[in-house]
């Protein structure tokens, strides 16, 4: 036996494939014969005295002539559209005009037409008719045929009646989705109720859900539709009639290669935020990226490893990855490229606490673009050590920002947070003055200096959903500070294409804000877990922590909410603080107090040293062969 693969079909199927074209042109020639009968008939009041069959027959040649000759030209007979599709009735019906046409002029033509002329026009309309009806009885066969078994399939309700869940219930009764039928169709819009799609009824709202489940015998819930947390009522449900729960994936999953509108995956809490993932301008950051010496600090960490696994594919010239964690380093670089070499010039092992050190690397490799991503993030800790968080947050900070003035960077990106606006907390005050810090950069710089300020990040380390997740599976309470205690989230890819996009459109000295929607209740988010992982834990109110607040904001006070780019990205100005001044208040008021102190300090923030910019750069250290060198 011959073994066949790639794209190559076995001889009987391309056999079956020719026998039904010629069947298709069979049956078209067939029904111009039939329909030019039936014009003329009716044309003559059915009087067959006066047919012609002569001259009948005649213009049956005609037109079975054109007819293949125009199919052969349009590939109408050669596959070239699904039988019975859309654009298969549409091409047909294009065909049948030429047809009718065609002859119509020959009769015009003809001194003694062979039948009345006006036959071609009464018969192209019936041809058609035949021709469509002959096309829709075998897609309807074959529809039959690929529709998983009523009795064999599992049975489907598919929460989301909009296009794509149109097109995963179609998938589905083709067989392309495995051996699943859809039952019914559920949507919360009132108009849908009562239409079908593909002959399966929308039968309600979300929460109709049990009785729907009890009247179809369903075993799956599919939801294929962008859900917000309200929705955590229907999957509840769904848990007590004991569904499992499934999740159509999102438009950029689906355009990855080898995924197909059938497949699904495991629903997940990232689904739920309720909010439209905002649009990346893909071009505009290709241009700022490809070609570029790209640094990443902080790259072993949630946001710097995604950081650097989306600016690979841009195309710059070289992505370097510095962080203090060896093995950080190591499994980013696995995520990357497949493997890990340490030893390669890409991996930077340094800590942004060591001043020397980072002049010495940014001035040996001159990046063109920096993504400060670097940082302690955890607000109870840093409550705790609060020098910790002045050291890396606030000097770490600094230090980058005057390695990257003598290296002359081009584009520097800061990673803030939320917790900066109208700041309560250590951390919230140590990333302020880093956002101050980096306005006084752009007044110091001949490059663009800026930061992005988002709020929480859903699975990087440490996360409110990774705590959640380790107490559900070890059995412990789920811990949540406040009954009604609010969060902004965002996914890490979503966040990190922000930031790039920021290097992009942003201005130097200014913060760009994400419009994240609606703030989530974390208890809300640990019960949709548990109601997605099948688990129960009771959930144990802490009360808040010093420095936390009960709802988080994206702007301070004075803060203008400007969007004169992107309309889902604000754009504020950032009051500038000079590194003199963060030193001096640092060394005489202590490093707590200087946080709360500098936060809104506005004596001094266009202390500069703009003298310094054409200084003649001297080397430090010794450069690595062919690489870049120097400093101011």
């Amino acid at each position: 036996m011959a073994a066949f693969s790639g794209n190559h079909d076995p001889p009987s199927r391309h056999g079956s494939r020719w026998l039904r074209r010629t069947a298709l042109a069979v049956v078209d020639a067939g029904a111009w014969a039939c329909a030019l009968t039936a014009a003329t008939w009716l044309r003559f009041e059915f009087d067959v005295a006066e047919l012609d069959l002569v001259g009948l027959m005649w213009m049956v040649g005609m037109a079975v002539t054109v007819l293949w000759g125009t199919g052969a030209a349009t590939y109408l007979y050669f596959g070239r559209y699904p039988t019975g599709s859309l654009d298969d009735v549409l091409h047909v019906a294009r065909v049948t005009a030429i047809v009718a046409l065609a002859i119509f002029g020959i009769e015009l033509l003809a001194a003694t037409p062979p039948v009345p002329r006006s036959v071609p026009l009464i018969a192209g309309p019936l041809a058609l008719a035949i021709s469509l009806a002959a096309r829709l009885t075998v897609r309807s066969h074959r529809d039959r045929v690929a529709r998983p078994d009523r009795l064999l399939a599992r049975r489907a309700i598919v929460y989301g009646a909009g296009y794509r869940g149109e097109q995963l219930v179609r998938a589905m009764l083709s067989g392309s989705a495995g051996n699943t039928l859809p039952v019914a169709v559920l949507d919360d819009d009132p108009a849908l109720r009562h239409s079908r799609i593909a002959g399966v009824p929308v039968r309600g709202a979300g929460r109709h859900l049990a009785a729907v489940v009890k009247d179809t015998a369903a075993e799956l819930l599919i939801i294929a539709g962008p859900c917000a947390t309200k929705t955590g009522a229907v999957l509840t449900c769904a848990r007590d009639v004991g569904l499992d729960v499934r999740i159509l994936p999102p438009l950029h999953e689906l355009l990855r290669a080898n995924v197909r509108v059938g497949d699904l995956r495991d629903l997940d809490v990232a689904d739920l935020l309720g909010r439209r993932q905002v649009d990346t301008d893909l071009g505009a950051v290709a241009d700022s990226l490809i070609g570029k010496t790209v640094l990443v600090t902080g790259a072993g960490g949630s946001i710097g490893s995604e950081l650097c696994r989306q600016i690979h594919r841009f195309g710059p010239s070289e992505v370097l990855m510095l962080d203090r964690d060896e093995s950080a380093l190591h499994a980013v670089q696995l995520s990357i490229h497949g493997r890990a070499r340490l030893d390669a010039p890409e991996v930077i092992l340094g800590d942004i606490r060591d001043a020397e050190t980072m002049r010495a690397v940014l001035l040996a490799r001159r990046p063109d673009v920096v993504f400060h991503a670097a940082a302690l993030k955890h607000l109870p800790v840093l409550e705790r050590y609060p020098d910790e968080a002045w050291k890396t947050n606030v000097l770490g900070t600094l230090d980058i920002l005057e390695a990257c003035r003598l290296a002359g960077v081009h584009r520097f990106v800061n990673i803030s947070t939320d917790k900066a606006a109208n700041p309560t907390s250590v951390l919230g005050r140590s990333k302020r003055i880093g956002e101050r810090l980096v306005a006084n950069a752009s007044l110091r710089s001949e490059g663009t200096y800026l930061s992005v300020r988002f709020g929480n990040v859903l699975g990087s380390r440490g996360s409110v959903l990774t705590t959640f997740t380790e107490q559900l599976i070890a059995g412990r309470p789920m811990t949540v500070t406040h009954p009604d205690v609010t969060r902004f989230f965002m996914t890490i890819p979503e966040a990190v294409q922000l930031v790039i996009q920021a290097a992009t459109i942003g201005s130097s000295g200014e913060a760009l804000v994400l419009d994240m929607g609606e703030p989530a209740r974390i208890a809300d988010l640990a019960e949709l877990l548990m109601t997605i992982s099948g688990r129960r834990s009771p959930i144990v109110y802490t009360g808040l922590g010093k420095g936390e607040k009960l709802h988080e904001e994206l702007f301070g006070d004075g803060e203008e909410d400007r969007r004169p780019i992107h309309p889902a990205i604000s754009h504020v100005s950032v009051p500038p603080l000079a590194p003199e001044t963060v030193r001096t208040r640092g060394a005489e008021l202590g490093f707590a107090t200087a946080m709360t102190v500098l936060v809104t300090d506005r004596a001094s923030g266009a202390v500069g040293l703009p003298e310094t910019r054409n200084k003649t750069r001297v080397r430090i250290g010794v450069a690595p062969a062919g690489e870049k060198g120097g400093v101011a």
